[in-house]
């Protein structure tokens, strides 16, 4: 299930350099291969057992499952078998596309005669191709927002409402997957021409689009809105350099052409800056390197920290550099499970990793000096910018620090990028590689490829 998303630009140590949407994980997570029984059921069910942001006595999580009885049985008749419902919609229709059109027709949603929907030409399964060239601007399909599904709209939604307490979690998806465990068994719901154009739910062989409004910037501090389901949106297929994109307004879902779109070609949409292993993660799939722009290779602080130690020789450096790693903690710069994200063409967390090789980096008396003034009155100069293009230009300290760290989190990997690069190379030897092993492989290689990147730029 898809979320619009922005790329996140924090350390998981460290303090937020800006607010984003915040992504709900998907359960279950959509796999590109089948499934075996009903593990769709399990990890449906198995959202209720999120712990709840504010926890309170077990009495009260324990309500999911025993106060509101029929919301649970609602739930509980579906997962005779999830798959077998959604099978059953697709195979009493004989045209799911044909019908999918009407049924968009009735409720208004409004798709461009330059558009179709189709399994040919298509990366993945369904998804929708231009008949005719497009122009960017150009709308491409229109959701009114009666036919979103969440758990407002569906039929279930005052019981829903009434037991909204009871179904707070994390996550914030716990609603929205029993409004879809409740349609999906319901015989009449309105959804059902929508539900026919989906695969076996067993397989889930693409993501279906769940949206997440972003907030307005003077409600950064709110709650984030529910989860919507997105007829249509759900269509589209990923691409970081996407040639579309959803508008939200007040009355509905606007999905617009970001790019020319010549005929014949297929229309992409995006489920966020996402790098591969939060694609594969979250969706089940990668986009082969160098596709996805987007992706990022992780240098974990801890591994900085371990490279300035090996420039130690006696115990006073060592007690030193310690003093140091305490001081960026206390600055919210590092932290022992965060992470360093380096993007492809800019460094995520440019802020958090030149503070670190600056503060790790200097003279001593520099640093006592530094500490003294609790890291103020520090002028960042242009010679210091941690942007890609600008790393050969840092102090040779800085780079050997980034390099020695780099090494370090190469030898962290089972293989070496020769390995890699040869798998992807051979053509049958990748074919006999699972899906999961390809999807794997090309999470590990993009990453590598950034970092020997850094390696050069550090030489």
């Amino acid at each position: 299930m898809a979320t619009q998303a922005k790329r996140r630009r924090v350390s998981c140590g460290g303090r937020r350099r800006s607010t984003p949407l915040r992504r709900a994980s998907p359960l279950p997570r959509p796999q590109r291969r089948p499934a075996r029984g009903c593990a769709a059921c399990r990890g449906s069910f198995a959202a209720l057992h999120i712990p709840s942001p504010n926890p309170g006595p077990s009495s009260a999580r324990a309500a999911v499952f025993s106060a509101p009885s029929e919301l649970f049985r609602a739930g509980q008749r579906h997962c005779a078998c999830l798959s077998q419902v959604a099978g059953l919609a697709g195979s009493e229709d004989p045209a799911p596309v044909a019908s999918f059109l009407s049924w968009c027709r009735r409720v208004g949603l409004e798709l461009s005669p330059k558009v179709a929907v189709s399994r040919q030409g298509t990366v993945a399964g369904y998804g929708m191709v231009a008949r005719e060239s497009v122009q960017p601007g150009e709308l491409l399909f229109a959701v009114p927002r009666a036919a979103l599904l969440s758990q407002h709209t569906c039929s279930i939604s005052g019981l829903l409402e009434r037991e909204r307490g009871a179904l707070q979690s994390q996550s914030g998806w716990v609603p929205l997957l029993l409004a879809l465990l409740h349609e999906l068994q319901a015989p009449a719901s309105p959804w059902s021409p929508y539900f026919a154009l989906w695969p076996e739910l067993g397989r889930l062989e693409h993501p279906m689009f769940c949206f997440q409004e972003p907030l307005e910037e003077e409600d950064d501090e709110k709650e984030p809105n529910s989860p919507l389901m997105v007829p249509a949106a759900d269509v589209l297929n990923h691409l970081a350099n996407h040639n579309a994109n959803l508008e939200y307004s007040p009355n509905c879902l606007r999905m617009v052409a970001t790019q020319p779109i010549p005929k014949g070609h297929e229309i992409f949409n995006t489920y966020g800056q996402m790098a591969n292993w939060q694609l594969i993660h979250m969706y089940g799939f990668t986009e082969p390197y160098p596709d996805n722009t987007d992706d990022t290779a992780d240098i974990q602080m801890v591994t900085v920290r371990e490279a300035a130690l090996q420039g130690t020789k006696v115990e006073a450096e060592r007690l030193l550099l310690y003093e140091r790693w305490d001081f960026l903690c206390k600055l919210e710069m590092v932290g022992e499970e965060g992470a360093f994200v380096i993007g492809r063409e800019e460094v995520l967390t440019e802020e958090e990793l030149a503070m670190t090789l600056k503060v790790l980096c200097m003279p001593a008396e520099e640093f006592r000096e530094f500490k003294d003034q609790d890291g103020w009155g520090d002028d960042k100069r242009e010679e210091d910018s941690l942007t890609i293009t600008n790393i050969p230009k840092l102090k040779a300290s800085w780079r050997q620090l980034l390099r020695d760290s780099v090494l370090l989190t190469l030898q962290t990997y089972a293989t070496d990028l020769k390995t890699e690069q040869d798998l992807l190379s051979s053509k049958e030897v990748y074919a006999t590689l699972s899906w999961r092993e390809q999807q794997a492989l090309q999470v590990r290689y993009g990453q590598k490829m950034i970092l020997h990147q850094l390696l050069e730029l550090t030489n």
